[in-house]
């Protein structure tokens, strides 16, 4: 492979993420609902598109996609078919989706599609993609020249349903899954590839508990927008979370999307009361939870009553809270985090965590 030079795929931040969904329409009202989303854009055959619908949702810098397909076959069809409602697309907003294109090929990614224009009375946006693990691809989007609500194809609309946003910012991460082994072939693709830096590494030592464990390691671009961790299972005496995902997912993909609220009590309240479900964790997480992360400016009587968990680095701290997984298949969830300075991802409460998904499994009868 040729050597890399620094910063040959500057990332600006994560453009959206699209869903491969079984009923797009509903999976939107779940969203604007639940998570507080506006609809602000839709293609379908109503735009001249006669395959699928796709429902664009936007609160703040997070941009969903939700796509179903309109026939029986298809790629589309055969995704959800095969992995339940789940992420097909990571885009990456760049300011030259030709050369992110070019640069990450000649690296040795698998590309999805070569570069390509789309236009329409708005503008221009060049697109194009590689392929990740499992079915999971990147899509690198250049959208300097547009001014529209989407991309070209899309129509900009507003839904009749007005919710309320509940603080939601951007993403902070995003947490794919691999099978035993695959790890390190991953960050390596990353940082061979897409010229990412190793950020952290979790071994079976700090992510574990009496039944199971899972390996972790974290990779980051350039400035910072983009992380994303790679999990693999660790071998224990019972299933561990990760391989629940494999087996129900049926293959590597992404395990849960981290995004970040400037005001996590605030978020997790309106959340619950939308009707969204998290992972519990016991009071006894609260006896000395100060003790061991310090000083906080929240009022520990709120986190606890919204079971939000807390942990502390050299640089501040972080609170944060996992959702249960948001379709029926134990696949993908949500993580909501605030950050306090803090550039970590909850070591300290990895066994906490694990200990209650462990619940969640046996009830499920997969632990």
């Amino acid at each position: 492979m040729p050597e890399m030079k620094q910063d040959f795929l500057p990332i600006n931040g994560t453009d959206h993420i699209e869903f491969y969904v079984g009923n797009a329409k509903q999976a939107s009202l779940f969203y604007q609902h639940c998570f507080g989303f506006n609809l602000v854009a839709y293609a379908g055959p109503e735009t001249g598109v006669r395959d699928r619908a796709s429902y664009v949702l936007q609160q703040d810098k997070i941009r969903l996609v939700l796509t179903s397909s309109l026939q029986p076959g298809g790629e589309i069809t055969e995704h959800v078919k095969k992995h339940g409602d789940g992420v097909k697309v990571l885009a990456l907003w760049v300011d030259d989706a030709s050369k992110s294109f070019n640069e990450t090929v000649v690296r040795g990614a698998q590309p999805a599609f070569a570069p390509q224009t789309l236009r329409d009375e708005f503008g221009e946006v060049v697109i194009s993609s590689i392929h990740t693990y499992g079915e999971t691809v990147h899509t690198f989007v250049e959208r300097k020249n547009y001014k529209g609500s989407f991309l070209p194809g899309y129509k900009s609309i507003k839904g009749s349903f007005k919710p309320a946003p509940i603080g939601l910012k951007h993403v902070d991460h995003c947490v794919g899954n691999v099978e035993l082994g695959k790890m390190n072939y991953w960050i390596d693709f990353y940082e061979k590839v897409m010229g990412f830096k190793l950020l952290v590494t979790f071994d079976d030592s700090d992510i574990s508990t009496e039944y199971s464990a899972l390996m972790s390691k974290v990779v980051a671009n350039g400035n910072g927008y983009i992380k994303f961790p790679i999990n693999e299972p660790a071998p224990g005496k019972k299933k561990s979370q990760i391989e629940e995902y494999l087996d129900f997912y049926k293959g590597p993909g992404v395990q849960h999307i981290a995004i970040a609220t400037d005001d996590i009590i605030k978020t997790v309240s309106e959340l619950r009361a939308r009707g969204v479900e998290f992972l519990y964790v016991p009071d006894s997480y609260y006896e000395d939870v100060i003790k061991r992360v310090g000083k906080i400016n929240e009022d520990l009587h709120e986190l606890k009553k919204q079971n939000i968990l807390i942990d502390r680095d050299e640089e501040g701290y972080l609170l944060q809270i996992f959702t249960k997984p948001v379709q029926d298949r134990p696949t993908l969830f949500f993580e909501i985090i605030e950050r306090n300075g803090a550039k970590s991802f909850g070591k300290g409460n990895f066994k906490a965590l694990f200990e209650s998904i462990e619940r969640e499994q046996e009830l499920r009868g997969n632990l």
